[in-house]
């Protein structure tokens, strides 16, 4: 088997680090009354810094999985945070987690380990002349551009939060590819790692991305954006892991039959663990709305 064990163990750190950071920052939007704004009164917040702090050290073992192991393994494995990030949810609103969102988390975790199993992620190259990025790049940027416009010139805020979420997960996505591209070019020559288009294509995607997701915070419902997210970043990373990075999975057989089985899997267990999420971490605000009419639940 080609897949890198370290890598797993590391892509499971990460998306535990990202999961205590969603918590947090989740929380602190939902507190944001719905006329004010949401950035600004994010970085007066405390408890949004710490989930800041939470996704430098996510990204940080992120980096240091893609050293080791393929966008292919990484990428699918950080979906994990919602395992990780259900029960804290959970705790946070002083609520018990129901035996079907545990019945989604063990279908979600099997269909990861089926993927990672039969599929066999193989590590690719990551030499790859700019000519080749040129294409799957023009595609992510038109869709996150058509993306992006829908969600902040609609006007229903469901629809605008899913379309602003997906923008942001797939340049996310193209984040994490090229930093498995970026990590190479420090191991071999440090000094043309930080002349390279590469680099600065990373931080533009991680910013923009960034910018995005906050705005999907902002405009609509959690269980809107938070699916969205979730499912587009590694179906960026896979997109150009596969061509540009020539990365392969095994197909050959019924083991094509298996992996699409597996994927769907992941998808719709995503879908539903994410809406769960989104619905414990809204329910304090809830139940303060309850007795403060002004509180951001009447929003």
């Amino acid at each position: 088997m080609t897949a890198s064990w370290p890598a797993v163990v590391l892509a499971l750190i990460s998306a535990f680090l990202f999961a205590c950071a969603s918590v947090a920052q989740q929380s602190a939007a939902a507190s944001v009354p719905e006329g004010e704004s949401l950035v600004s009164a994010l970085v007066r917040s405390p408890r949004w810094w710490v989930g800041v702090l939470g996704d430098g050290g996510g990204y940080a073992v992120q980096i240091a999985a893609l050293w080791v192991g393929s966008v292919l393994i990484v990428q699918p494995l950080l979906v994990t945070a919602l395992l990780f990030a259900l029960p804290m949810s959970a705790k946070l609103v002083g609520r018990t987690l129901p035996a079907t969102t545990w019945a989604l988390a063990v279908a979600m975790a099997a269909a990861l380990a089926v993927f990672i199993v039969v599929g066999d992620p193989s590590e690719g190259n990551t030499d790859a002349p700019f000519v080749q990025w040129l294409v799957p790049l023009i595609a992510v940027a038109v869709v996150v551009g058509c993306a992006a416009a829908g969600g902040l010139l609609l006007t229903s805020p469901g629809v605008r939060a899913l379309l602003l979420g997906a923008a942001g997960g797939l340049l996310f996505g193209l984040a994490a590819a090229l930093t498995k591209n970026v990590t190479d070019l420090v191991d071999g020559n440090p000094v043309e790692a930080l002349t390279a288009w590469q680099t600065y294509t990373l931080i533009g995607s991680g910013v923009v991305g960034f910018y995005l997701q906050q705005r999907a915070f902002q405009v609509g419902p959690l269980s809107a954006s938070m699916p969205a997210v979730t499912i587009c970043e590694p179906l960026g990373a896979a997109f150009v892991g596969v061509t540009v990075l020539n990365e392969r999975i095994r197909t050959e057989g019924a083991a094509l039959t298996v992996i699409v089985v597996a994927v769907a899997v992941m998808i719709v267990t995503t879908v539903l663990l994410s809406r769960t999420q989104a619905a414990n971490a809204s329910e304090p605000t809830a139940r303060d709305g309850a007795s403060n009419p002004g509180s951001p639940s009447d929003r």
